[in-house]
């Protein structure tokens, strides 16, 4: 049995309550919801925080290298994300590997890098993959005479002018890049 149209709004009046936003447009909230909401408001309206001050700063100091690094690159990669490969290509139009590391770090550190990954793979000093870190260049045998290159950013991803997607993160550890890793330089 049904119940009738007068219980049912009995019910609604019990447990909800009506909100009215502005003249005319109006709804029903569970109680329990505008309950929760006041309670968290209240929970949250607490003294106001205190400000930092330069001692309080001092405490923390500035970031250090490495985070300035991975910031910088961070936002680097933003704004190539997405960029079309083109071989030989150093704009935002299109692309390569290679050109993708040497703009990153002529924009980024300053630094004058050999355009090729040819010559990228001999500069710098070799390192394990093991003692990878952040801006790392990571170097890949992609056929018998093909050369890829990267820039290594953290928990096994790099960032890359990829031939079929343009500048993208990849993982080391998926199964096409894993089975091509050849080794890895640091050019700092």
């Amino acid at each position: 049995m049904h119940p009738s149209k007068t219980e049912t709004i009995a019910r609604i009046r019990r447990n909800f309550h009506l909100l009215t936003h502005m003249p005319g447009i109006s709804g029903y909230v569970i109680s329990i919801l505008i309950l929760s909401v006041a309670l968290t408001i209240t929970g949250c309206s607490s003294t106001p925080a205190k400000q930092i001050t330069r001692d309080d700063a001092a405490v923390f100091g500035k970031p250090d290298k490495q985070t300035r690094t991975q910031t910088a690159i961070s936002k680097h990669y933003f704004s190539w994300k997405g960029t079309p490969y083109e071989l030989g290509g150093l704009s935002k139009s299109g692309i390569d590997c290679s050109g993708f590391v040497h703009v990153t770090f002529r924009d980024i550190f300053k630094k004058k890098i050999p355009r090729t990954t040819e010559l990228l793979a001999k500069s710098g000093k070799h390192i394990t993959k093991k003692a990878l870190k952040f801006g790392d260049l990571v170097f890949f045998k992609t056929s018998r005479r093909v050369r890829h290159v990267g820039i290594y950013i953290d928990n096994g991803k790099f960032i890359h002018a990829s031939s079929s997607r343009g500048v993208m993160t990849s993982s080391l550890n998926s199964s096409y890049w894993s089975q091509r890793y050849w080794k890895a330089q640091r050019m700092k």
